[in-house]
């Protein structure tokens, strides 16, 4: 069969855009070690415009693979601390009166972190929730609001929040509609021995490990749009509808565990989610639509933060885990 003219010219973007962004992994497994699962999953996240949540505990390059990214990228970055004392304005920014030569005064806005391209929110969970809430309106809608007035935040726009267990000391749970803006949630784990073997001989020696920029942020945009142009076959949106839409406890298609161990499941949100998800993934992978294959392999990332257990749940030990195991079993 021959392709005409505009499926050729989209074939070919396909593949141009799938090498550089096979580039873009390996010059930033070349600083971040072992977390290949880690890098993909953000780099779907970015693709598709999102943002990420990288929950780990302390010293698993978390920090680091925000800062590689934000080069690779070719993407103008910017780090906030989050502590408990931290305010909305320390995020947003906030109005001075300033007052001029001639004497007269007058409101000026000084624009703060969050006027970026790339905002990482280092321990998001170690500030109070309403600073927390300060990135809700930047995150969905990109722009802020300050004393009646609109800023929009430089285009494109994302946030990879670092956030530690919650179980440690010193935390305070994310708000639930914060948590449905993140795209994904991606677990960083420990590296295996042979990373961390490799990490040991490549942090401690004289070697600059700074990879150069692959991407500029016009490049970006370009693979973003042309994510969402990417063909999804009926079989794979009736996936995603008949997984999301099983996560939802009362509804005609949730079973028995769902119904008796999820207080409440995920909204459309989610289905949006996994439909930019998985053309992302394709396009990493160098295919030209995406599979079940991709909806069963992003359906924990993008469920497990948008779902709740019930008390029946936790009393019987049942992790949300196992719960979205069981559902993308229905797919296979």
């Amino acid at each position: 069969m021959t392709l005409t003219h505009p499926e050729a010219d989209i074939v070919e973007r396909l593949e141009a855009a799938s090498a550089k962004m096979s580039r873009v992994r390996d010059a930033t497994s070349s600083v971040i070690f072992g977390q290949e699962r880690v890098i993909d999953l953000t780099l779907i996240t970015l693709l598709a415009g999102g943002h990420a949540l990288l929950i780990g505990v302390p010293g698993l390059a978390k920090t680091s693979l925000v800062e590689t990214l934000g080069r690779v990228l070719g993407l103008d970055n910017k780090r906030i601390q989050f502590t408990p004392d931290l305010m909305p304005s320390d995020i947003v920014g906030s109005e001075v009166l300033e007052e001029t030569a001639n004497g007269s005064r007058s409101f000026r806005f000084i624009k703060g972190p969050i006027f970026t391209q790339l905002l990482m929110a280092d321990e998001i969970n170690r500030a109070s929730p309403k600073t927390q809430s300060a990135l809700l309106q930047a995150m969905q809608e990109h722009h802020v609001t300050v004393a009646g007035h609109r800023y929009d935040v430089p285009s494109p726009f994302h946030v990879l929040a670092t956030q530690n267990p919650l179980e440690q000391e010193g935390t305070y749970p994310l708000p639930e509609a914060q948590l449905d803006r993140f795209l994904l949630q991606v677990d960083v784990s420990y590296p295996d021995v042979v990373a961390e073997r490799r990490m040991l001989f490549a942090t401690t020696g004289t070697e600059d490990r700074r990879p150069q920029p692959v991407l500029s942020a016009q490049d970006l945009a370009a693979a973003q749009r042309l994510v969402r142009q990417i063909p999804v076959s009926d079989q794979v949106v009736e996936a995603i509808l008949r997984l999301v839409r099983a996560a939802r406890p009362g509804t005609p298609e949730a079973g028995h565990r769902v119904n008796d161990y999820v207080a409440w499941g995920p909204g459309p949100r989610a289905s949006q989610a996994l439909m930019l998800a998985v053309r992302a993934r394709a396009l990493m992978d160098g295919r030209l639509a995406p599979s079940i294959d991709d909806v069963i392999a992003l359906a924990e990332p993008i469920l497990k933060h948008r779902m709740a257990l019930s008390f029946a749940a936790r009393a019987d030990d049942v992790p949300i885990t196992e719960i979205v195991a069981n559902l993308t079993k229905q797919l296979g």
